[in-house]
């Protein structure tokens, strides 16, 4: 349980977040790909793909299965209603790593 004024420090850390333009962005992008149920469904199996790959392969296997994965899936990648959510997906989870990173560094947890 996190201590009262940590906890309300967090609420609007997180109201913060909301209010960038990287979260704004995914969002959009995110309530748009929901409008097509389908085409929802086949991204989340290509981000389980996409996932799985990076988290099983053997490093030396990575490259080609990486190729081989990029490949299968270029013209799904190009419909711009796809590249637009997982672009925005993707600068989301970045701009994530960086605040853990920061926060990590900043307090000095290895």
């Amino acid at each position: 349980m996190l201590e009262k004024k940590l906890e309300s420090d967090t609420v609007k850390f997180v109201q913060t977040i909301k209010e960038t333009d990287i979260y704004w962005k995914y969002h959009v992008q995110l309530a748009r790909i929901k409008t097509d149920p389908e085409l929802f469904q086949r991204v989340n199996e290509y981000r389980w793909k996409n996932y799985e790959l990076h988290n099983t392969s053997q490093v030396d296997q990575l490259f080609d299965r990486m190729e081989a994965f990029e490949k299968e899936y270029a013209a799904f990648r190009e419909n711009p209603m796809v590249d637009d959510f997982l672009n925005a997906e993707l600068a989301f989870c970045r701009m994530m790593q960086e605040i853990n990173v920061f926060i990590t560094k900043e307090l000095e947890f290895e």
